[in-house]
This record gives C-alpha cells, sequence and structure tokens, in this order.
C-alpha cells in the first residue's frame, strides 16, 4: 500500500488564499511614519462627534460620506481614534474584494485564475494607495466585488431571490457609500448582456438596478447641493487621460486570451467591462462637471485584477502542454516578479510623501515655535484641521480669525470673521503664526479673508521663523516697530 498517496492533501480555498496576502501589505507600514494626510483629517474630525453634531456636519458638508462617517464614528467610539484605527478598516475591506475577485476567477478560468486574480489586486498601485487610506473607497471596493461575484452567481444559473436581493442591496450600499460607485451597474449590464442570459435574468437585474438608483436618488440630489466641495478637480486635460489609456490598452490586451465572445460567461465578459465602463463613464461625465479622480473608481480595478488573473491561466495551459512541470511554477515566479518590480511603488505608497501633505507633522512644528500669548491664523481655512486633529499642540494659542468652530459651524473649517475684523485682530498681535500649504502645493489664494491676511503680514509683520514639513508650513510674524 502506497502511504504517501492515501495521506489527505491538504487544499486551502481559493478564496482564502490572497486574505493574508493583502492583509499583510496593509498593515506593513500601516502608520505611514505617523502621517495623517488632509483627507483622513476629515474622517478623523468627523468620527469624534457626537451622532447630533455629526447629524448637523452632513447637513453642511460631505453628505456623500455620511454613511462611512458614521462607521468611523462607531469604531473611534470602541477603540478611541488612532491611526490603527483609521486604516486598519480599508486593510480588511480590500482583503475582502481580494477574497471575492479570487473567488470569481476561480468560478470562470479555474484555480490558477481565481489565485492570480486575487494576489494581482493586492499589488495594483491604486489599490495600494487606498489600501492604507482611511477614506471609503476601499468599502466601495469591498462591495464591488461582493456584488460582482454575486452577479456571476447569478449568470452561472445559481438564481434565488436572496441572490437578487443580496445583489442589490450590496450595490446600494456602494452607492450610499460613494454614489459615484453606481458606475459599476453598466459594467454589470454589459456583462449581462454580452453572455447572453435569459430575458427573465435581464428583467430582474433591470428591476433591482432601478431599485438600486431609486433609493439612491434622494442622496445624490441632496448632495448637488455641496458640489462646492468638488470644485478643486480640475477639467479634464491630455495628461489626465494617460492613466486611463494605458489601463484600457492593457486590460485589451489582457482580455485577448479569453476574449469575451457573445453568449459565453468568462473572465474577459466580466472583467473587461468591469474595468472600462466605471472609467470611461467618469470621463463622460467630467466632460460636463469636471469630477475625475482615480479612486472614486477604484472599484474598476477589479476589473483588472480580473483580466491578469485570466490572462495567467491561461499561460499555465499554454505552459502545461510543454512543460507541465515548469507550469505549476508560473504563478508563483509572476507574484514574484511583480512584488520585485513594484517594490519602489510599494515602498512609496507607505512613505508620507505620497500623500499631498501631512497635518500631524506640521502641528509638531507649531508646537515648538509658539510661545505663550501668540496667535495663529489659518490660510486656506480648510488648514484648521491640524489644530483639530492636534489639539494640544495648539494649545495657549489664540485663533483670531475664527467666530464659530467647526463642530458648532457643522463643517470642517469652522466660521471666520468678515476681512475687516480679522485685520483689527491681527493689528492688535505681536506674533502670529501662520500654518498654510507649502509653495509647492498651495493654491493661489482667492478668498477674500485669506486676502486681507496676507495684506496685513506683508505690510505690518515680519517673518521670523518657518518651518516646511511634508506639504504643509508653519511662518511666525512678527510686528514691526
Amino acid at each position: 500500500m502506497n502511504c504517501r498517496s492515501s495521506r489527505p492533501r491538504l487544499r486551502l480555498p481559493v478564496w482564502l488564499i490572497p486574505v493574508p496576502w493583502t492583509v499583510g501589505l496593509g498593515v506593513w507600514g500601516l502608520s505611514r511614519q505617523h502621517s495623517v494626510w488632509r483627507d483622513e483629517a476629515a474622517t478623523w474630525m468627523a468620527a469624534q462627534r457626537s451622532l447630533p453634531e455629526l447629524e448637523h456636519l452632513l447637513g453642511q458638508v460631505d453628505a456623500v460620506h455620511g454613511l462611512y462617517y458614521l462607521l468611523m464614528h462607531g469604531l473611534f467610539s470602541c477603540f478611541g481614534p488612532s491611526i490603527t484605527v483609521l486604516r486598519l478598516p480599508s486593510v480588511l475591506a480590500m482583503a475582502v474584494a481580494a477574497s471575492c475577485v479570487a473567488a470569481v476567477g476561480h468560478r470562470l478560468a479555474g484555480a490558477g485564475a481565481g489565485v492570480g486574480a486575487g494576489l494581482a489586486f493586492g499589488l495594483l498601485p491604486a489599490v495600494q494607495f487606498s489600501l492604507q487610506d482611511g477614506r471609503p473607497y476601499a468599502f466601495v471596493c469591498a462591495g464591488a466585488a461582493i456584488s460582482t461575484l454575486l452577479l456571476v452567481g447569478v449568470l452561472q444559473g445559481r438564481a434565488r431571490t436572496g441572490h437578487w436581493v443580496a445583489y442589490g442591496g450590496t450595490v446600494l450600499v456602494c452607492a450610499l457609500l460613494n454614489w459615484l460607485s453606481l458606475l459599476i451597474l453598466p459594467a454589470h449590464l454589459a456583462t449581462v448582456v454580452w453572455t447572453g442570459a435569459g430575458r427573465g435574468t435581464r428583467t430582474r437585474w433591470a428591476v433591482t438596478a432601478s431599485a438600486v438608483v431609486a433609493g439612491a436618488l434622494p442622496l445624490i440630489l441632496f448632495s448637488r447641493g455641496q458640489a462646492h466641495q468638488v470644485a478643486w478637480i480640475p477639467p479634464l486635460t491630455r495628461h489626465t487621460l494617460i492613466g486611463p489609456a494605458v489601463l484600457l490598452t492593457l486590460g485589451s490586451l489582457l482580455a485577448l486570451p479569453g476574449r469575451p465572445r457573445a453568449g459565453r460567461l468568462s473572465v474577459a465578459a466580466v472583467g473587461l467591462p468591469l474595468l472600462a465602463l466605471p472609467l470611461l463613464g467618469l470621463l463622460g461625465v467630467s466632460l460636463v462637471r469636471p469630477l475625475y479622480q482615480e479612486r472614486y473608481v477604484l472599484f474598476a480595478m477589479l476589473g483588472l485584477a480580473l483580466l491578469i488573473g485570466g490572462a495567467l491561466a491561461a499561460a499555465v495551459r499554454s505552459a502545461a502542454r510543454r512543460h507541465p512541470r515548469a507550469a505549476r511554477w508560473l504563478v508563483p515566479v509572476a507574484v514574484v516578479t511583480a512584488l520585485a518590480a513594484l517594490s519602489p511603488q510599494l515602498l512609496a505608497k507607505r512613505s508620507p510623501a505620497s500623500r499631498v501633505d501631512d497635518v500631524l507633522a506640521v502641528a509638531g512644528d507649531v508646537r515648538k515655535l509658539k510661545r505663550t500669548g501668540d496667535a495663529v491664523l489659518f490660510i486656506p481655512a480648510d488648514r484648521r484641521d491640524t489644530a483639530e486633529v492636534s489639539p494640544d499642540d495648539f494649545a495657549g494659542l489664540r485663533d483670531i480669525a475664527l467666530v464659530r468652530g467647526p463642530v458648532e459651524a457643522g463643517n470642517l473649517k469652522g466660521e471666520e470673521a468678515p476681512p475687516h475684523r480679522i485685520r483689527a485682530a491681527m493689528l492688535t498681535q505681536r506674533r502670529i503664526l501662520l500654518v498654510t500649504d507649502a509653495p509647492e502645493v498651495a493654491p493661489p489664494v482667492s478668498a477674500e479673508r485669506d486676502r486681507a491676511k496676507t495684506a496685513v503680514l506683508r505690510r505690518y509683520f515680519t517673518a521670523v521663523a518657518e518651518e516646511r514639513v511634508r506639504g504643509r508650513r508653519v511662518t511666525v510674524y512678527a510686528r514691526r516697530p
């Protein structure tokens, strides 16, 4: 009797393999040298407010992120505010997304495609950015992956009423986290149509999708009144289009081994629309109103990962015909090669320099430079986030422009006095600390209040000390004799 052959072989489920891989990539350098950038500072401030204060905030700004802020409020209440609590949920959400994309690849093209897709997803540079980011985009990605897995199950004949309810509920939750995630619906529709789904399936999908859009419509309409928050997004340029063009070209090339033939459910039939249509949809919207930011359609990377997994599986099958023993090593070698090639990107994404600024670093400089009785100003007022996130470092400083704090004002920057009152208050000070952006990332000074601050400082004060760190600076001004 052959004892070796009688031993049961322990095989991990394909969907489980990418989980420790993605979590490991996420917890590696999670604190980014104890830095927090401006978008994460918004999450930090919102999550620490009480429920009535959070409701007041969402009535003024950031309604589009309301569900995410509510979730983070619960986590901060349970575990306390910290960088780990801020970012670890995104790591876990990305692990769920990687698991689902592996399961989809496995169902459509075998275990090799599933493992390749799940491992490739965690290495994609766009995923690496949001993997350690205290914002809702990782959660949207996880929801998009779950809904895609449910849709594939339906198209494979596993349709139950519960499947459609779960599918619609998942897409709706994604829309409540960020309603631009509704761009996944055209991608799913393309898959449904291209694979020749029956009339009943098409009808049920249309009813479910309509219900989802109807459920998200109140948030869409309400958030339009807060459109000023995305006024900073620039119009499309040739430079903006380079990234999407590269992704679409790469996706098209990867889809060639498994061309999405009509009537056939395949990796290409699911992955290519999932990659292409959200990107193209957001670009189309941005022609009317500039909205293009890669992270808004981060879930399109699920499609790219699927296509990579499918191409790897096709390569393994081709190699198995010629070199059966070597074929089994193709996926591990590809993963190691990709890890080595992308290591500069992986290291860069874990550096504070990967974000536009750091609200914690400049707070430390304020603590070193301040003296008792000093005043503080912020240009623009949004840079008050550093004082909100690190209040101890600003203890003893008087915010002479502030009339109502961010909590009372129901926003993230507070309410400042009119320009003439700010000017009068500045002229009574001997020393003023100015917290603003570093010159290389500073936008033009446009607000009338900020122009008044700048004019008074130039005319009546002299800069006596300055520190620049990670996209921000603090300058100490002393009154001229």
